[in-house]
């Protein structure tokens, strides 16, 4: 028998803004203009949230903080092709997601500062909160898109990870049991070239993190993931094929990490300073605000009551977030994470209670558990 060269689906890479801010007019998605004007003043609440968050964790204020500064185009676009009722499922800097989906600012202070009530999802919103063991989200988003289609839902679920979860087995496993069940649910990976210390060259030697779509049998493609408009175009078009019964998509942003891994990671025993200021001089808000004011909805003088205006946002949340520090019921951890709580929980619960009575502790926010 000869030897053939099998079919294989190949993979595109999708880009819309150049790095001066012009548009390919063939593939720009036509964003309305007060949506366009909307996304840009979330990036500048997000970047001007990073910013606070960074001194409050270097003030003792929160605890261990992972900033997103250079992910928001990747994060925004692809959340901006959702609707309400579908399915959000975020790992570690979707915070910016979070925001346009509708939650308030202050939860996002408690959430780092390690008060239960931080993570717990407004009600009417279907977004899961925050999973911090690497990959162990991405089963989860694949339950709950089985379910959605168990219930004949008309919803997508949307799953976010970075290039270091790509290589995580409980990704691979998901990915694998999406594809087999053509479930409505699309995959970003959000490729910032670094698993923490471990450059994108060291993890894996595919020639790129949406070839790992071919093997799972559904569509890969890579997007410019500092170009807003690439990552909307790519996941508007997942998303619509996931809800008419097309399965799951494999979306990598390529992006690139701005800021450390986290608060107690040190970057510049590993980042080359060249590299990241290569990186800066992409990065997305900068093409986003060119691009806007290409089309006239953005000057300087619009551009600094934004931002002056996300700087005050990010105040008052951190105010109102200290406020209910004062007042936080730490037994709020039981709550929010069964519908009907097992009996071990209502027992952990009791038990909780009756130490921190015997040690004269009222619960609050200066009184943890022992």
């Amino acid at each position: 028998m000869p030897r053939l060269r099998l079919p294989l689906e190949p993979i595109q890479r999708v880009a819309v803004l150049g790095e001066d801010g012009t548009v390919d007019p063939g593939l720009d998605p036509g964003i309305p203009s007060d949506d366009l004007e909307r996304l840009y003043r979330t990036a500048l609440v997000a970047r001007r949230f990073d910013e606070r968050m960074l001194r409050l964790q270097r003030q003792g204020r929160i605890g261990t903080y992972l900033p997103a500064r250079g992910h928001e185009a990747a994060v925004l676009g692809s959340v901006y092709a959702l609707r309400p009722t579908d399915w959000l499922v975020p790992v570690w800097r979707e915070w910016p997601a979070y925001i346009w989906r509708g939650w308030p600012l202050e939860h996002l202070v408690l959430l780092y500062a390690g008060y239960p009530e931080g993570t717990r999802v407004p009600d009417g919103l279907r977004d899961l909160p925050v999973c911090v063991p690497m990959g162990s989200h991405v089963p989860h988003a694949v339950g709950v898109a089985y379910a959605a289609r168990y219930r004949r839902e008309d919803s997508v679920v949307l799953c976010y990870f970075g290039d270091g979860a790509s290589s995580h087995g409980d990704t691979q496993e998901a990915m694998n049991f999406a594809g087999v069940f053509g479930l409505p649910l699309v995959f970003v990976c959000v490729n910032n070239q670094w698993a923490i210390s471990i450059p994108r060259t060291r993890q894996t030697r595919a020639r790129t993190l949406a070839h790992r779509a071919v093997a799972y049998g559904f569509p890969g493609v890579q997007v410019d993931g500092n170009d807003l408009l690439a990552v909307y175009l790519a996941t508007r078009d997942a998303v619509a094929r996931a809800r008419t019964g097309g399965g799951p998509t494999l979306i990598e942003a390529v992006t690139y990490r701005l800021l450390p891994h986290s608060t107690a990671d040190d970057p510049t025993k590993y980042q080359d300073p060249a590299e990241v200021r290569l990186w800066e001089a992409r990065e997305p808000l900068l093409r986003l605000r060119r691009y806007l004011e290409a089309r006239g909805l953005v000057d300087e003088a619009r551009h600094t009551s934004w931002d002056q205006e996300a700087e005050a946002v990010v105040r008052e949340a951190v105010e109102q977030a200290e406020a209910r520090m004062a007042e936080a019921q730490l037994d709020a951890m039981f709550d929010a994470t069964y519908g009907t709580p097992p009996t071990e929980v209502l027992v952990q619960r009791r038990e909780w209670q009756a130490d921190r009575d015997a040690r004269g502790r009222p619960g609050g926010a200066g009184s943890p558990p022992p």
